[in-house]
């Protein structure tokens, strides 16, 4: 849309893409694929560290909450002890006073892309060209039950315990974090059940 948003923060993340811990810096945004019932919007937040996606919503509109509730979904997995960088580009849904006012709440500190730079979201901007090569194809799906049921295979099976990254050393985003972690513990590891 045109105009200044409301509020608008520095790029904290200034493409600094290259993180060396989990929830340093987390970026987001939001896509949308075609049902033959009309739009099916999904908002997404990724982990830069290991790419991948903490939290997630789809939703009929693009109603702020959807942003809120992927944010939400991510702190609750995430529950970061610090604060940690919330990247995103300058649309409403992340101008708006709830936004802030749950990043408040939340300790997260928001960042967002200079106008019409698309490069400052570069790894949000990949993960939906993926998902879109993987899942769409080109086609439109039936409903947008069947979008929901197949994204969610797509994100929460597929692309962040499967699919091996280039950034991650070809790790899947899930193995490349459970590595940092048994790093952590000097390589003292727990037999998990």
């Amino acid at each position: 849309g045109c105009g200044r948003p409301p509020i608008v923060p520095p790029n904290h993340l200034n493409r600094e893409f290259a993180v060396s811990t989990p929830d340093t810096s987390w970026v987001t945004d939001i896509t949308y694929i075609r049902t033959w019932q009309g739009w099916l919007y999904l908002a997404v937040v990724l982990d830069l560290y290991s790419r991948k996606v903490i939290g997630w919503s789809m939703k009929p509109t693009l109603a702020k909450d959807i942003v809120l509730d992927a944010l939400l979904m991510a702190v609750w997995r995430r529950r970061p002890n610090e604060p940690v960088i919330i990247h995103s580009d300058q649309g409403s849904q992340y101008s708006s006073g709830d936004w802030h006012k749950f990043c408040q709440k939340h300790n997260l500190i928001p960042s967002m892309s200079r106008r019409g730079n698309c490069w400052d979201n570069a790894v949000t901007e990949s993960f939906f060209h993926t998902l879109k090569g993987h899942v769409v194809h080109g086609s439109v799906f039936a409903t947008r039950k069947e979008a929901n049921a197949v994204l969610f295979d797509y994100i929460e099976i597929y692309y962040n315990r499967v699919r091996r990254h280039s950034a991650n050393g070809w790790l899947s985003p899930e193995a490349f974090e459970k590595k940092y972690f048994k790093n952590l513990e000097g390589f003292v590891v727990h037999d998990t059940v």
